[in-house]
């Protein structure tokens, strides 16, 4: 009944905080087997703290994401380049216009470059420290062999409790005598 020293970080609610196996204090988080097959809860802190467990880092899901990145931003990049142009050209075809039209376009750019540029897009820096922590981890020895013994020990007393209530278990009444 043994399973990997792999565990998954999730996040609950706060209605279901309990409390932390190291220190008992209430919290959300919850380190947990793939399989499921068992979980406990632990403080943030705890995680971070290299005595008690260590990140998996996965290089290649990491490595995607920067590629993906880079990929928006050389989008976003070619976008503005576009745009730029696109003024420029419009600007040359209000030149070869009437003059008249030439100075509501010079007033236009000048309010144009008193407004600041709103973003639309929340700023990514945001997003990155949620997606930093690391999501994998792997339990020192001392606390990983304290869960397999936790885990062994639930398992025999449901054995035992499961014995306990089949009537064969206790040994019959001699009915000879003897």
């Amino acid at each position: 009944m043994s399973f990997p020293n792999i565990w998954h970080h999730r996040k609950v609610a706060d209605t279901s905080a309990k409390a932390c196996d190291i220190c008992f204090k209430p919290s959300t988080s919850v380190l947990i087997t793939p399989e499921n097959k068992d979980f406990f809860y632990v403080c943030p802190g705890h995680l971070k703290d290299r005595g008690f467990c260590s990140p998996i880092i996965d290089h290649e899901a990491i490595a995607a994401r920067k590629k993906k990145e880079m990929e928006e931003e050389l989008e976003k990049v070619k976008k503005e380049y576009e745009e730029r142009q696109r003024k420029k050209q419009e600007k040359k075809e209000g030149e070869k216009g009437e003059g008249k039209e030439k100075g509501k376009d010079n007033e236009e750019k000048r309010e144009d470059a008193k407004k600041p540029e709103k973003k639309d897009e929340p700023t990514p820096g945001d997003q990155d420290k949620a997606e930093e922590e690391p999501r994998i981890f792997a339990l020192q020895k001392t606390f990983y062999q304290q869960r397999l013994d936790r885990k062994r020990q639930a398992e025999m007393a449901k054995r035992n409790r499961e014995r306990l209530n089949t009537p064969n278990f206790f040994p019959s009444v001699p009915r000879d005598l003897p």
